[in-house]
Formats: C-alpha cells, structure tokens, sequence
C-alpha cells in the first residue's frame, strides 16, 4: 500500500491509503509470503493479483533501465497494438524467406510486414518478433503469434514499408533492412536500436528445461499460483494449437485439452502447400481427389503428433476454414513459377486467382460452405482425423477427437457436413478393426448459428464460440481494417475497450446467451466452450463462467493466465462471501500490524 501519515501529539495518523503500483514479481510474491505467514487466505491473495499481470513473468522482458534511457533518447519510432506480449529485439527484414536465411545463419530478425498471411508462418516462426503496419487485436499477425508465444505488435500505422526498396519510412527517419530494432509487444512500442532482455525464469523451467524448479524461485511461486488456481476455478482451460510443439507447450502450461486446431495452417508445411494448390487448381472431381489423396498422410501425421502429445485430453479440430484464395499466390512472378511447377499456363493460374478474388472473403466462399461444394475436403480431413486416431488407440494411447464444422449459419449445413464426418469415422472404425469415441459439432460465430442455436444442437454434440468472426459479424466490423479507427472509438468511451480483445458483454455477449439457452434447449449435454482470442482475456473468461460455458480455450503461452482468471471469476462471482474470513483475518493483522507501530513511534517520541 501507499499510506500518507502524520504524527501529531504522539499520535499517528492515517491519511490516505490505495494501493501502491508494483510489478508482477511484487505482487505475487507478496501474495505467497501473506499466505504463508497467515495473514491472508490463498483465496484472497488469488483476488490480489491481476491476471494479465502473469505475462510479466511468462515473456522475456527489457532491461526496463535501458529502455528508459532509449525512450528518453528518442529512439521511440512508433507505437502499434500490443498483440503478443513480451521483448524482442532483432534486425529487420520484410519477407518471411528472408527471415528464415537469416535465423539460419545466427541472426535474430523482426520480420516486418504491412500484414502477414499464411504464408509467412516459416518465417513468423524463425523470427524473434513480428511488426506489421496493418491489423487489428485478432489479425492473421496477433492469432499466430501469440499461439507461436511470439512477441508482436501489431496495427503501427505510422510504418510506410516499401518492400521493393527495403525500406520503411517512420515518422521522419528511415529504417532500412538489417537495421536494429526493439519491439515490446507488451506495451506496443517499436524502438530503434538494440536493447537487452532477460529470459524468463518460469519458461526455462516448464519450456527450454534449462533450470530446475528448485533454483527458480519466481518459478516456484508461480507453481503455488496456480496450484491455488486449480483449486478453486470450475472452467476447464484448453489451448488452441496446430503442431506438436505448440500443443506440448501448452500441457506443460496446465491446458486440459485442445480447443482449436486450425488444419490450413498445416498445410503450409514442408510439402503440403503443392498438393493443395494442386487440389484448388483441379478442373474436376477426379483430379481434386487425386491431389486431396496427396495431402492425406501429411495430414494424417499432424494429428498422430498431437494425439500423441495430448495422451486423451480432447482434441477440437476445425475442418478448413479461410478461402482457397489464401493459398495461391497473388503477385506474377510467383504464379508464373507455380505454373512451371505443376507444369500449365501462367494464364491458367492466373485466371483460377482471379476467379477466386472475392470483395469480402470473411463472409464469402469459406467455412463449411467449401465443404458442402466440396464434400471431397471434408472427406479427406475427416479420415486424416480417425485413421490418426485409430492408429493412437491401437498402440494404447488414449484418444478423444472433436471433429468441429465452421461457419455454420443453418442447421442443413451442418447436417451435410456431419453425415459425412461419422460415415467416415463408422468405416474407418471398421476397417482398422477399433473403436474410439469422438463428437461432431461446430463453430457458433455468425448471429443466425446463434438465433437458431436450438435447430443446429439437435445435430452438434458440441458448440464452439469462435468470437473473433461472431464479434465482427455481430458488430459488422471488419476484424483486419477496424485498428485505425478503433482506437479512437475507445478514447471516446463509444466501447469501453477493444471488443476484438475484450468481449463486447451487451452485444457479442448477449448474442451468445441466446444461444447457450437455445442449444441446452434441445440438448441438455451439449458441450460448450469458447475458442476465439477472447477465451485468453480475464474479463471475457469472468463472462463464461457467468453464463455456464464448461471451458475457454485460449493461445499456449495464455493458459496459466486463464486458470488464474478462472479462479477469480469463480471465487467472485459463486460465494460472495467466500473471502469475508480471509479479510477479517487481514483487517485483523492490519488492525494488530498498526497497534504496534503506533506504540513504536510513541515510544521512539
């Protein structure tokens, strides 16, 4: 606490009192001496620490000295969204190759973009940090890095990248490629020059597996958190992830189970996008099928890998969702080398890009709307799915897939697409001569899956809230383009904070009431969960244990913020009363603390 006092005639006085700023380390491990000097309970010292606040001590951090100094210096170049918290320091580049032959020869890179695209993700993954000019809290940028424990700012509108001169302009000085900067994604400033970081301690621990619990007392109060977490929240906590690594990561972070595996972020792996553009590309069923068998054992051994490492925690896996225009490339000299690759005309490829150009993909040609007009997608990945799964259960490995179907608006839709996902799983059963248990539901994430909620749940086992597509559909604000004038909307108090980072209760959330009630309606078991970028925010956590959901899925490096979060929202919302012996205790200690100082300065006067 801050106190402001006076003595007067031998007497204390107090003045005022709030509470004092302090860092993350502070206010943990004041929390954790309280608890076991019993002053307070661990109930109380979960509700005397913030969240958010655990980044602190799950990212690598500045040397907050040195940073002062660069601020004070003039070296501050921007400021952008703090879409993936932590430090990051590195030379500039502006093309996701670029990035990764530089990571390979020792340097640490910014890849630095006006947005990034599925493409960039070998890059994304090889640098020590992501910068782009555009994009908002739940851009291709923000999802990605956070999920890849990435440092990144996102929506710098002040950076005017010229990629054909390497260059980019910002407020009046140059940077150009190999430059250092310093981006911290926690606050979102972007510094020019090189600043030091220090690792963090709970990362070497539970991630690198370079120091031992014992030696790692930040670590160790870290552990006794989330042990009192655990204890006390009623939300499950899944993660959202798409390889292996990412899904290991997020187990020993406590993640229950996966929430999200987005499968086209698989596809741009080692030898998997030729296939794909081959299939998007095809002129018939045939040769469509042909391509799709191509890609069947690459994305058979994606799920073999997570099934692995998720040893019969649930696994959400989200059939492909965005438009097949993401995975072609836009500019000439790469379409003419994919025409030479596949061996047909430039004018074809180009013509199949143009054809697939859409002025609103977010709610055009994507979703479960490429499974109805392709059932041989849905297909392929369904088997992928229970041919991995099959292969798990024989060698005794516990498994448990969620097969997920995005984008549903009508319950016909998802009756299409889940006939076709348990013929699949019957014959697979069948043929691998094993049986294992799975579900078949969706994504809610446009209002009219939602109004009608009670329709779809006779068909799902499982609803899903995808809130980064249901804010902006229910809000009808582009989740890409809203950066620019969002900020200002939140200056302006018109929305209390960004809704694409914090659920918007009144609206996106009442949309979402609407449809828990609806869908329990029609099936009283259904499983219900969130996966949009909301499910790793404290307030939006608070939200769904409000409305009864049983888990919040959110990004790896986000699951210990999210069992903390859930504490709080079930100890302040389920017994009011809960804490009102943990405060007696604390007034108590206070009241006994303060006896005796004033007795101290009465004595020293």
């Amino acid at each position: 606490m801050d106190i402001e006092f006076t003595m007067q005639q031998g007497r204390l006085y107090m003045l005022q009192c709030r509470v004092g700023k302090r860092t993350a380390f502070a206010a943990i491990r004041i929390a954790v001496d309280m608890v076991q000097e019993k002053l307070i309970t661990d109930k109380e010292a979960l509700q005397r620490i913030e969240p958010d606040a655990l980044n602190q001590l799950l990212r690598p951090i500045f040397d907050l000295k040195q940073k002062e100094e660069a601020v004070k210096s003039g070296k501050l170049l921007a400021k952008g969204l703090n879409a993936g918290p932590g430090a990051a320091t590195g030379r500039v580049v502006f093309n996701a190759h670029d990035a990764e032959q530089w990571a390979k020869s020792g340097e640490k890179v910014i890849l630095t973009r006006i947005e990034t695209s599925p493409e960039d993700i070998k890059g994304m993954d090889a640098a020590e940090g992501i910068l782009t000019a555009r994009g908002g809290m739940t851009s291709h940028a923000a999802l990605v890095a956070r999920q890849m424990g990435k440092v990144c700012v996102a929506g710098c509108n002040e950076l005017d990248i010229d990629y054909a001169t390497h260059t980019m302009h910002v407020n009046g000085q140059v940077v150009k490629e190999g430059d250092w900067v310093s981006i911290d994604g926690t606050t979102g400033q972007v510094l020019l020059g090189k600043l030091n970081t220090k690792p963090s301690e709970v990362l070497q621990v539970l991630i690198d597996k370079t120091l031992d619990p014992t030696d790692a007392p930040v670590y160790q109060e870290f552990a006794k958190i989330m042990q009192w977490s655990d204890k006390y929240r009623k939300l499950k906590i899944r993660t959202n992830a798409d390889q292996p690594d990412q899904s290991a990561n997020a187990v020993a972070f406590g993640a229950e189970g996966i929430g999200l595996t987005r499968t086209e972020h698989m596809f741009f792996g080692e030898g998997k996008i030729g296939p794909m553009r081959e299939m998007i590309l095809a002129d018939t069923v045939e040769q469509r099928k042909a391509a799709l068998a191509k890609l069947l054992p690459l994305q058979r051994a994606d799920f073999l890998g997570i099934f692995e490492v998720m040893n019969g925690r649930p696994v959400t896996i989200r059939t492909i969702d965005p438009p097949l225009h993401e995975f072609l490339p836009h500019e000439e000299p790469s379409q003419r080398e994919l025409a030479n690759q596949m061996g047909i005309s430039y004018e074809k490829v180009k013509q199949r890009v143009e054809s697939l150009h859409e002025f609103n993909p977010m709610l055009g040609f994507r979703g479960c709307r490429l499974g109805v007009v392709y059932p041989e997608i849905t297909e392929m990945q369904s088997r992928a799915i229970f041919e991995a799964a099959a292969d798990v259960k024989k060698r005794g490995i516990p498994v448990e897939p969620e097969v997920m179907i995005p984008l549903v608006g009508h319950v016909k839709e998802l009756e299409h697409q889940a006939a076709i996902v348990r013929k699949t799983a019957e014959d697979v059963m069948k043929e691998q001569g094993v049986k294992f248990p799975y579900l078949v539901g969706t994504m809610i994430e446009i209002p009219r899956g939602a109004m009608t909620a009670d329709e779809i749940a006779r068909v799902a086992e499982f609803f899903s809230f995808g809130t980064n597509d249901l804010t902006q559909t229910t809000l009808g604000v582009s989740r890409d383009d809203a950066a620019r004038f969002l900020v200002p909307y939140v200056e302006k108090e018109i929305y209390p904070k960004d809704p694409f980072e914090v659920l918007d209760r009144a609206g996106v959330g009442a949309v979402m009431k609407i449809a828990v009630e609806k869908g329990r309606s029609a099936r009283p078991s259904i499983k219900l969960g969130i996966c949009g970028e909301h499910g790793g925010d404290p307030s939006s956590i608070e939200f769904c244990h409000l409305i009864g959901l049983h888990y919040v899925s959110c990004s790896p490096f986000r699951v210990p913020i999210a069992r903390l979060a859930a504490a709080r929202a079930a100890l302040l919302n389920d017994k009011p009363t809960a804490t009102k012996p943990a405060r007696k205790r604390g007034k108590k200690a206070s009241t006994k603390l303060l006896k005796k100082t004033t007795k101290k300065v009465s004595r020293k006067r």
